[in-house]
C-alpha cells in the first residue's frame, strides 16, 4: 500500500495541469455587456445630444423631439422618484409577512383585493413597476401584484379627479374608466394565475427586507439608489421611442381612423402606447380628441396608463423582456376588450 500511495503521489507531481476547452474560453471573452450599462451608455449619449450646442440639433424636427422627450422624462420623473422612494422603504422597514398577512390566502381573492388598493399610490405607472417588484421579493404572489401594477396608475385619486375634470358634466366618463381598469388588472391577475410561468419573471435580486444586524436606512438609501438607476435609464429609452413617434407621424393620420368605430378604438389604443402620456394628464389629451368616440376615448385612458413604450421599458429591466413582450401585449387586449364593453354599455 505504502509503494501504491508513493506510485500516486508521483503521478500527480507530473501530471499537466488542466487546461480549459477552447469552446469555454471563447464564450467568456465573447460575453456581451450588462444590460444595465448598455442603458447607462444610451441614457449618457441622449443626454449629450440633447444638451450639446451642435447646430444640426437646433433644426425644427430635432427641436420638436427634444422638447417631447424632455418633457416626458421630467413629467414621470417625479412619479418615478415617488415609486422607488416607496419600494425602498417598505423593503427596509415594513415587516416581511405584513402582505401576506393582509392579502388573503388564496391567490384568486388575493388579486382583486391588490387591484382596489391601487387606490392608495397616488403617482403613474413609472411609480407602481417599482413598488410591484418589492412587493413580490416580501412575498407576495405575483398575480396579486401585478393586479396592483395596473391599477394603481388608473383608480388613484388624482386621476379620477382629473378625468372629472376634463369631461366636465359626464360622470359616466369617470365611473367607466374606473370599472375598465379594475376590470383589466382583476383580469390580468387571474390569467396570469392560469397561464403564467415563472421563467417569463426574473425579478432584480437584491435586499429582500431588514437583515438583522444591518442599519434600516442604509438598507432604505441602497435599495432607493439601486431603482432608481435601474429604472431611469429605461424611462429615458421610453422617452425616446414616444418622441421619435410624435415627431414623424402626421396630424393627418389621426383623422383617417376617427371615422370608423372600430378602427379609432384600435388607434387610440394603439395611440395611447406610443405617447407615453402620464395617467395624471392622459385624460385632457382624451378629451381634446373630439373627432374619436367616447369609447375609444375610454380606451386611450384605460390602455395608456397600463401600457406604453416608457412603462414596457421599465417592465423589461425589473422582470425581464420575456415578461415584457407576453405581459404587455396580453394587457393591451384585455384593455381594449374592457374598453369596449363597458364603454358601450355606460356610454
Amino acid at each position: 500500500m505504502q509503494k501504491t500511495d508513493e506510485l500516486l503521489d508521483v503521478a500527480e507531481m507530473v501530471a499537466p495541469p488542466a487546461v480549459h476547452p477552447p469552446e469555454r474560453r471563447r464564450r467568456t471573452l465573447r460575453r456581451p455587456p450588462p444590460a444595465k450599462a448598455v442603458v447607462i451608455a444610451l441614457g449618457l449619449a441622449a443626454a449629450v445630444l440633447v444638451l450639446s450646442g451642435t447646430p444640426w440639433l437646433n433644426g425644427p424636427a430635432v427641436a420638436a423631439w427634444r422638447t417631447v422627450c424632455l418633457a416626458i422624462t421630467v413629467q414621470a420623473l417625479p412619479f418615478l422618484l415617488l415609486g422607488t422612494a416607496l419600494s425602498g422603504a417598505i423593503n427596509a422597514f415594513v415587516p416581511a409577512d405584513l402582505f401576506t398577512k393582509v392579502l388573503p390566502k388564496r391567490a384568486a381573492l388575493a388579486v382583486p383585493v391588490a387591484g382596489i388598493a391601487g387606490v392608495v399610490l397616488p403617482g403613474c405607472e413609472c411609480a407602481s413597476v417599482p413598488v410591484a417588484n418589492s412587493l413580490i421579493r416580501r412575498g407576495v404572489t405575483p398575480a396579486a401584484a401585478f393586479a396592483f401594477l395596473l391599477s394603481a396608475p388608473a383608480i388613484n385619486p388624482i386621476v379620477l379627479t382629473a378625468t372629472a375634470v376634463a369631461f366636465p358634466g359626464s360622470p359616466a366618463m369617470v365611473l367607466a374608466r374606473l370599472l375598465a381598469s379594475l376590470a383589466t388588472a382583476a383580469a390580468m391577475g387571474w390569467l396570469w394565475l392560469w397561464l403564467g410561468r415563472e421563467e417569463w419573471l426574473r425579478p432584480v435580486v437584491r435586499h429582500t427586507g431588514h437583515r438583522s444586524g444591518h442599519s434600516r436606512f442604509t438598507e432604505f438609501r441602497l435599495g432607493f439608489q439601486h431603482d432608481f438607476l435601474h429604472a431611469g435609464g429605461f424611462l429615458v429609452l421610453g422617452a425616446m421611442a414616444a418622441a421619435t413617434f410624435n415627431v414623424t407621424v402626421p396630424r393627418s393620420v389621426l383623422d383617417t381612423f376617427s371615422g370608423s368605430p372600430w378602427l379609432s378604438v384600435l388607434f387610440l389604443a394603439a395611440l395611447a402606447v406610443v405617447l407615453a402620456v402620464c395617467s395624471e394628464a392622459d385624460a385632457f389629451v382624451a378629451a381634446s380628441l373630439t373627432g374619436f368616440s367616447p369609447t375609444a376615448r375610454l380606451a386611450f385612458m384605460v390602455v395608456g396608463p397600463m401600457v406604453d413604450l416608457k412603462l414596457i421599458a421599465l417592465q423589461a429591466g425589473t422582470f425581464g423582456r420575456a415578461f415584457a413582450v407576453r405581459f404587455s401585449t396580453a394587457t393591451t387586449v384585455v384593455a381594449v376588450a374592457a374598453s369596449v364593453l363597458i364603454g358601450g354599455a355606460l356610454l
